[in-house]
């Protein structure tokens, strides 16, 4: 476990009010009962190459137009 990161947290709540620490508290009380999502890479690798790098590019362009503003 990192302690400095745990020390700064600390610090952080020592400066909060009490209904903030509470909301602290419940939000790490959270975090810890969650179970991560996802699924691990090496089941990924059977799409590699699913899309065509016609497709690739095209998508790359859209996005580039459209969100890059």
């Amino acid at each position: 476990m990192n302690s400095y990161i745990i020390e700064k947290v600390i610090d952080q709540l020592k400066v909060m009010p009490r209904e903030m620490q509470w909301r602290v508290l419940e939000f790490t009380r959270a975090l810890n009962h969650s179970t991560p999502r996802g699924v691990p890479g090496q089941q990924l690798l059977s799409f590699a190459g699913a899309i065509s790098q016609e497709d690739v590019k095209l998508i790359n362009n859209v996005l580039e137009q459209n969100f890059e503003r």
